[in-house]
C-alpha cells in the first residue's frame, strides 16, 4: 500500500501584509534600528557610570541587553564610538535646551537660571553622568576635538548670559569668564555624587544648587524698617552725645 505524503505547508503570502513581503517597510525598520541603537548607548552609559569605562566590556553590554556580542556591531563600531556617542548625546541635550531658553527671550538672569536648570538636569541623567564621570580622556585624540568644541560652546553661552546679567544690573560686577567656569563646574559636580533614588530628586537638587550659586551662603542683614508716618527718626546714642 502506498504511503501518503503531505508536502510541507507554504506560508500564505497574504499574511505578510498587503505588499506580500515578510519584511517591514524601510522607514519602520530604520525606526526600530534607532530604538535598539539608543538602548545600546543607554545601557553602555549606565555600565560606564557603574563600573568605569575601562572595566566595562562589550560582552558586559551585550549580556545586560540579552543579545550576543556580534549583534552590537550592527549598531556600533566599538567601545570608543559608544563613549563618543554617549558624551555627545548629553552635550547635544544641553545645547538644545539652552538654545531653546535663549530663543524664548526674557531677562538675562531668568535665562541664566533656566540654562543652569537644563545643565543640572542633564548631568543627573545616564548620558550626562557619563560626561562628568568618564569624560573625554579615554578617547583617541582625533575624537576629543569635537567634544571640546561642544563644551566650549556651552561655556560661551554661560559667559554671554553673565555679561548680559551684569549689564542689566541683575548680577554683581565680576569676571564673566571666571563666573561661567565656576557655575558650570559646580553644576557638573552634581553628576559625580548624584545617585538615582536618593533623598533628593533632580529637580530639588537643581533648585537648591541654583539658589546657593546665585544667592550665596552669607547671611545678609535685613533692611531697616522705615519709621512710621509722623514719627521722627530716632537719633543714635553717639549722635545724641555730639549734639548735647
Amino acid at each position: 500500500m502506498a504511503r501518503s505524503f503531505s508536502p510541507p505547508s507554504v506560508p500564505d503570502p497574504s499574511s505578510a501584509g498587503s505588499s506580500g513581503s515578510p519584511w517591514e517597510p524601510a522607514g519602520k525598520r530604520a525606526r526600530q534600528r534607532e530604538v535598539k541603537r539608543q538602548a545600546v548607548l543607554q545601557t553602555a552609559a549606565q555600565l560606564f557610570n557603574e563600573r568605569g569605562f575601562h572595566a566595562t566590556s562589550l560582552d558586559d553590554i551585550a549580556e545586560r541587553l540579552n543579545v550576543s556580542k556580534p549583534t552590537l556591531y550592527y549598531y556600533v563600531e566599538n567601545k570608543d564610538q559608544i563613549l563618543l556617542e554617549c558624551v555627545k548625546t548629553a552635550l547635544d541635550l544641553m545645547h538644545a535646551g539652552i538654545a531653546e531658553v535663549r530663543a524664548n527671550g526674557g531677562s538675562a538672569i531668568d535665562q541664566l537660571e533656566a540654562s543652569m536648570r537644563i545643565y543640572a538636569g542633564v548631568v543627573t541623567q545616564d548620558f550626562g553622568r557619563c560626561v562628568i564621570r568618564i569624560g573625554e580622556d579615554p578617547l583617541p585624540k582625533p575624537l576629543k576635538a569635537e567634544l571640546r568644541r561642544l563644551k566650549a560652546g556651552i561655556d560661551a553661552q554661560f559667559r554671554q548670559l553673565v555679561e548680559a546679567g551684569i549689564a542689566e544690573g541683575s548680577l554683581a560686577p565680576c569676571d564673566p569668564k571666571m563666573a561661567a567656569f565656576m557655575l558650570a563646574g559646580a553644576l557638573s559636580w552634581i553628576g559625580r555624587w548624584y545617585r538615582p533614588g536618593g533623598s533628593l530628586t533632580p529637580t530639588q537638587i537643581a533648585d537648591q544648587g541654583i539658589d546657593l550659586l546665585l544667592g550665596g551662603l552669607l547671611q545678609r542683614p535685613a533692611p531697616a524698617s522705615p519709621p512710621a508716618t509722623g514719627e521722627a527718626p530716632r537719633q543714635s546714642a553717639a549722635k545724641k552725645g555730639k549734639t548735647a
